[in-house]
């Protein structure tokens, strides 16, 4: 019988299969690594906690229109506005950690665990920080035709009159809000708040009469002190600052008030190291480009776009230092 052969093409075919696993595998352990490498691949979702046209909405949409332009994906600004943030936040918190949701907020980001007592999240363990974006000096305001010619004399009648005198801010548990309590506990005075919901509502109340006067920062206030239909008393930040060099600082008048201010992006906890590197780049180039700092000092402000570590050192500082505030003037949220 004659002996049985394997026909001649299969036993190459069964070889070159063979000899592709290798090549298969290795192609099919890229893929995560490729699709990484792609980001962003779709439109990015920056979610501000608080009212369109206030002072955040504004710096977010000025950094979102640029970091379209350098990474090719639109922003998409994403109001949460209430619960002083909180409601925006937890939204991020919730979000998946993958690199198609950011929060641009303020210091109130530190101020939340301090006021609510069931917040239900941890800024300094539930969210990756990204930036701290920039260092904003807080205003306290009045009407440009107010009484109030100095802050002098807005002490002078708080003494006299305690209670009388109100201020309105962007809501309860903002950074404003912090930062009007501390003022009065500094300076030994009883002023009554007016929450709004966000800083725009606050600033119409004050041209309205409703209000004595604001806590607000540069971002809403310097417009406004410019073209004649504001005052600007003071400013918060531990010395004056160069866009208002005529304007004292608070803590000129009464002595160890200073309220800093800030705003910074963060994301949801566990980024990747990847993304967030990319980020860190990006802003950091938005830093260092002259025609969008200029942009930023319109607003009173300088950028910091810094390095993820200085927001995270920044965050365990202040934390404790509100919760001090929040608990000595009695302000919880409910």
């Amino acid at each position: 019988m004659p002996e049985h052969k394997s026909p001649p093409a299969a036993r190459p075919a069964r070889s070159l299969r063979r000899r592709n696993l290798p090549a298969l595998a290795l192609g099919l352990a890229a893929g995560p690594v490729l699709a990484q490498e792609v980001w962003p691949a779709r439109p990015i979702r920056l979610i501000i906690p608080f009212a369109p046209g206030g002072p955040i909405d504004t710096v977010g949409r000025m950094i979102g229109e640029r970091l379209r332009e350098r990474l090719g994906q639109p922003f998409i600004i994403d109001n949460r506005a209430g619960a002083g943030g909180s409601i925006g936040l937890r939204a991020t918190v919730q979000a998946p950690p993958d690199g198609y949701t950011l929060v641009l907020t303020s210091s109130s980001l530190a101020i939340l665990p301090a006021i609510y007592a069931n917040l239900g999240f941890d800024p300094r363990t539930d969210l990756t920080p990204v930036s701290l974006v920039a260092e904003i000096a807080t205003t306290i305001v009045v009407r440009a035709d107010h009484r109030f010619t100095n802050l002098q004399a807005l002490l002078a009648e708080a003494r006299a009159r305690p209670g009388s005198i109100t201020y309105g801010t962007s809501g309860i548990g903002s950074s404003n809000h912090l930062s009007g309590a501390m003022f009065a506990a500094v300076a030994q005075i009883d002023l009554t708040h007016v929450p709004y919901r966000g800083a725009a509502q606050a600033t119409n109340a004050l041209y309205a009469g409703d209000i004595d006067l604001v806590f607000a920062s540069t971002v809403e206030t310097l417009s406004h002190a410019r073209d004649g239909r504001a005052r600007i008393l003071a400013v918060t930040t531990a010395s004056r600052i160069p866009a208002l060099p005529e304007v004292p600082a608070a803590v000129e008048i009464v002595p160890g008030y200073i309220a800093p201010n800030w705003f910074a992006m963060a994301a949801p906890a566990g980024l990747p190291q990847a993304i967030l590197s990319r980020l860190s780049v990006e802003l950091a180039a938005l830093r260092d480009d002259a025609d969008f700092r200029a942009r930023f000092a319109t607003l009173g402000a300088e950028p910091l776009m810094s390095a993820p570590d200085i927001l995270a050192a920044r965050l365990a500082e202040d934390v404790p230092t509100w919760r001090r505030v929040a608990v000595e003037a009695g302000i919880r949220a409910e």
